[in-house]
């Protein structure tokens, strides 16, 4: 976003809201509940929220029926609902099941307010993010046949779009801290988003569907060379730091997706989420994974503070090994929550798939396809998934026997 907030603090802090000094020129619209959009959608609530975009549960009226509505900022372009719409109107890979979990686009807008003008698209609405839903959580996991859906449709949906040629990358009132008045682009109140969800252990099977969301940063490697990674450094890959000048691509999801499985698998993600810097995220790397490759290792100036030159963790150094992750993170959790921990040959399958999914050279890694012909994805992941069409037809012949007696 080019306007950049200023340091100084004009607003007092609410939690969970958006960032209040992006209500400027070229920023977010300022939007209340009971507010209309378009002269068809009354805001009901806010879903969601990010750098470029607020997102609010409003009513239809036209349908008579609850949708998301997306509105970006002023400085945003049309670029994420026009990656949607060509991914969910594409009738080239209608029977893909990847195309199941990208929400179709209902309608596409535009509104005119004080701060600019805002691009906005119509979509149904999500219940809520994987990460929401384990913050729910007293566990912090999902039931075993639900995790294994979950990655399954997520791997899914992830080689759907890499085969478009697409990488993923109650009101509180507002008061400025020195009391003045809300400048005209401010909302007088603002929300936190309403919780639709379900704590991550009670979500069942036949509730596990899985939408890939927020394309705002995603983009077309081949008409477009992308050198910076958006993504969250606990799951962003090791190119986007060692290799700055060379453009990212499809492997660099696969590492993100990688990640994303072991954190829906598990309890805890697989690197460290309290990372502080590129050296913290590197370091981890390197304790789970092993020697960088050699370019890479010559070019990590703080290796020696944590290594030694052949990659041993130096004397003192307590690290946070492949086995020891997979331990803490994803078996011992389980059996304690009584959630299921994967036996021998499943917990194989899963870190033989995961570790080639992390390998350190993007060419190492395998496409979105190998991994759906993974082990784990063929024996275990997969079959789940296709259990939930299962249950759902039992539902509906239930159903109809006791509508007919």
């Amino acid at each position: 976003m080019s306007t950049t907030p200023s340091a100084r603090v004009l607003y007092e802090h609410i939690d969970d809201v958006e960032r209040l000094e992006y209500y400027r020129p070229g920023g977010y619209h300022p939007i209340e509940i009971g507010n209309h959009l378009h002269g068809r959608y009354r805001v009901v609530h806010k879903l969601g929220y990010g750098t470029f975009s607020t997102t609010w549960l409003a009513h239809d009226k036209t349908l008579s029926k609850y949708v998301a509505v997306k509105v970006g900022t002023a400085d945003s372009d049309q670029k994420e609902v026009d990656i949607l719409s060509h991914l969910s109107s594409s009738t080239l890979e209608d029977g893909d099941p990847g195309k199941e979990s990208i929400l179709p686009v209902l309608d596409r807008f535009s509104v005119h307010g004080s701060n600019g003008t805002h691009p906005c698209f119509v979509t149904a609405p999500a219940r809520c993010s994987l990460a929401d839903t384990k913050e729910a959580s007293g566990s912090r996991l999902f039931q075993l046949p639900v995790a294994r859906s979950l990655a399954a449709q997520l791997a899914m949906a992830v080689a759907y779009t890499h085969k478009r040629g697409l990488v993923h990358g109650d009101p509180e009132p507002i008061r400025r801290a020195d009391r003045k008045s809300l400048a005209s682009g401010v909302p007088h109140h603002v929300y936190s988003p309403v919780w639709l969800g379900d704590a991550s252990e009670k979500i069942m099977l036949s509730e596990s569907k899985i939408l890939l969301a927020d394309f705002g940063t995603a983009f077309y490697p081949a008409q477009e060379s992308r050198l910076q990674s958006y993504t969250p450094l606990e799951i962003r890959p090791p190119e986007a730091r060692f290799e700055p000048t060379t453009p990212l691509s499809f492997p660099s999801d696969i590492w993100s997706l990688a990640c994303t499985i072991w954190a829906i698998i598990g309890q805890r993600s697989f690197l460290d989420s309290f990372l502080l810097s590129q050296d913290d995220a590197t370091r981890d790397q390197v304790d789970a994974l092993g020697r960088l490759p050699s370019e890479w290792w010559e070019k990590w100036e703080a290796r020696s503070k944590s290594f030694t030159e052949d990659g041993r963790p130096k004397e003192g150094r307590s690290p946070w090994s492949w086995d020891q992750r997979f331990e803490d993170s994803i078996q011992q959790p389980r059996r304690e929550k009584s959630e299921g921990a994967l036996d021998e040959k499943e917990g194989h399958a899963l870190c033989e798939m995961i570790r080639w999914m992390l390998a350190f050279r993007p060419g190492d890694r395998p496409s979105a396809d190998q991994v759906l012909k993974t082990a784990w994805m063929r024996d275990w992941a997969i079959p789940e998934l296709d259990n939930i069409s299962k249950i759902l037809r039992l539902e509906i012949s239930s159903s109809n026997r006791l509508a007919e007696s």
